[in-house]
């Protein structure tokens, strides 16, 4: 009798540890896997101002008793389309859209390995000034900063004025 319950003991055991290093492997495969499956954070860059500062801008509108004065925020909005309209590009540039979903990293170079000295997000207007002899980078000019770098080519539109 002491035979077959230490053979039971043995089987008892050895199907637990079984069970449970497959039912380990299992939970730790799916949460690496839920954790590899969330999208990333959307990036920040230097040239970004900040989503609360926008957000109050918009939702409390400057208000004055005169009824013949605009609020503040729509006169500079105003005059900063009347800038960038009035801005004038050098000969061969052009305005583009940024089209990468990510958006695109500026570089003192035309080089991957190159500083990174800014970025430009995704439906962000840019200037072309040129494109490199390879064709594989474009030099822009961001409007408002008056920065200039290289991109990588092929993620930007050009923009129809």
């Amino acid at each position: 009798m002491n035979r077959l319950s230490g053979v039971f003991q043995f089987l008892l055991g050895f199907f637990l540890g079984i069970f449970l290093l497959v039912g380990g492997t299992a939970s730790l495969a799916y949460v690496v896997f839920a954790r590899m499956n969330a999208n990333p954070e959307k990036p920040t860059f230097a040239e970004e101002k900040p989503p609360e500062t926008t957000a109050k801008a918009e939702s409390e509108p400057v208000t004055n008793n005169d009824s013949k004065t605009q609020p503040v925020e729509e006169v500079v909005a105003k005059e900063s389309v009347i800038e960038e309209e009035t801005e004038e590009l050098p000969d061969g540039a052009y305005r583009a859209k940024v089209t990468w979903s990510t958006g695109l990293s500026v570089r003192s170079q035309p080089d991957l390995n190159a500083e990174r000295i800014g970025g430009v997000e995704y439906d962000s207007e840019v200037i072309i000034l040129q494109t490199s002899n390879d064709g594989d980078w474009q030099q822009v000019r961001l409007p408002n900063s008056q920065q200039e770098g290289w991109v990588k080519a092929g993620n930007v539109e050009k923009v129809e004025q």
